[in-house]
């Protein structure tokens, strides 16, 4: 039996279907589509309070920016990327091409083709999100995409310096201080200066969200990112110092970020409340996270695992973070998560920062219908066909003809009927 003790006012707010922000977004992109370079200008003035010569760092400059990091920076960020770089290959090796004989002289295949350009966006504002560059630019760049752009906006007139270093670490072929909607519509339409890609990724607050969604058919996405989302699943094998911990780690994210507890101890249960408020009169982040956690936490208590499975099924949250007696249970049985993160050895933080998986992952509900981001979002895999021998093609020619009429597609059936005239 499912006990609520304590809820969310609502938890997923369709944040990209406000109607101030479709109609903002909707107007940058006018904007852009018929001003190109001039019209980013202005709206980068406008909102960032930046409006440099060039928005494109030169090699000199991306050089310089490093330069003025701690060594111990970039080591990490190198640490980092050596981790991501070495999972995403490894996802890259499962991905076969293949070729099979499935009639006598009639072969089937398909490729796996590298998307062509890509855009990866890297959000600032209050944290400049370093690890999102490792996340989005060396992912792509490990499935093969032959041009790489980046866009992250400056934070209050400040060049983000680690943000800079770890796009250009992980193979950006062109870095740009921009941010926003004129980031991903200069990206995606094209400018007097930036060429535009086949493909976005990255997250974003809702209006970066609402210029994808618009977008999306001109350009590809990888998906379209919400408020941070966490899960944390645990038994009386836990406890609440870090159930609360972990739940308070993924709220900082935003006000609006969901962070759930779900339990079949009600000890746990009350203690993690508890500890939330503790930790909240000490963290440094408390003015975000407290609010996300009174409007949007909550806090779960059913009876058994089994109910704990199905119910973490129907969240289908963004992060699953599992601490119990039996976690690979979960992993053998729950269908719809973003990421897991199997005991309590491991835990979100990791794998939005260093471990060697992605971080962008489906949030409001999207785990139900689709994984992350990885390399196999940046290939395309494509279908080919060759017929061999006459005989083949004119026996497929039979079955075809006879399908095509049925349909009444009568120059359908001519395709078939030639070959079939000529080869039998």
């Amino acid at each position: 039996m499912k006990r609520i003790l304590k809820s969310a006012i609502a938890l997923f707010e369709a944040e990209s279907n406000d109607k101030q922000v479709r109609e903002t977004v909707e107007g940058f992109i006018e904007q852009i589509k018929t001003g190109g370079d001039k019209a980013v200008t202005e709206i980068s003035r406008k909102l960032d309070n930046w409006s440099p010569e060039s928005f494109k760092l030169s090699k000199s400059q991306i050089i310089d920016i490093i330069a003025g990091l701690p060594s111990r920076v970039i080591e990490d960020i190198e640490f980092a990327q050596t981790q991501i770089r070495n999972f995403a290959q490894h996802q890259k090796n499962a991905l076969k091409d293949i070729e099979v004989e499935t009639l006598p002289g009639v072969f089937l295949g398909h490729k796996n083709i590298p998307v062509n350009s890509v855009g990866c966006y890297v959000p600032g504002g209050r944290y400049p999100m370093v690890a999102s560059a490792h996340m989005s630019v060396l992912t792509a760049k490990v499935a093969g995409v032959k041009r790489v752009i980046a866009c992250t906006p400056p934070i209050k007139g400040e060049i983000p310096a680690a943000t800079v270093a770890a796009m250009h670490m992980a193979g950006a072929d062109e870095i740009y201080l921009l941010g926003g909607v004129q980031a991903i519509a200069a990206m995606a339409l094209g400018t007097e200066t930036i060429g535009a890609v086949d493909m976005i990724v990255g997250p974003g607050n809702a209006y970066v969200a609402e210029a994808k969604r618009q977008l999306f058919g001109k350009i590809g996405i990888d998906l379209l990112a919400g408020p941070t989302e966490t899960l944390v699943i645990a038994d009386d094998t836990s406890d609440a110092e870090i159930c609360a911990t972990d739940l308070l780690g993924q709220a900082e994210h935003g006000p609006t970020s969901p962070a759930i507890l779900l339990t079949n101890s009600e000890k746990l249960a009350k203690e993690t409340i508890l500890e939330v408020e503790k930790q909240l009169k000490t963290l440094p982040t408390a003015d975000i996270a407290s609010v996300s956690w009174r409007d949007y936490g909550q806090v779960i208590v059913v009876d058994t695992v089994d109910e704990m499975v199905a119910e973490a099924d129907a969240i289908a949250s963004e992060h699953v973070q599992v601490m119990t007696a039996d976690p690979r249970y979960f992993l053998e049985k729950m269908t719809n998560y973003g990421g897991l993160f199997l005991g309590q050895y491991t835990n979100v933080a990791y794998g939005d920062k260093v471990i060697g998986t992605n971080h962008t992952l489906p949030t409001k509900h999207g785990a139900k219908y689709t994984g992350g981001l990885w390399v196999g979002k940046f290939m395309k895999t494509c279908t080919y066909q060759e017929i061999r021998t006459p005989e083949a093609s004119a026996m497929i020619g039979e079955y075809c003809s006879r399908l095509c009429e049925i349909e009444n597609f009568a120059g359908h059936k001519e395709q078939a009927d030639i070959r079939v005239r000529r080869y039998s």
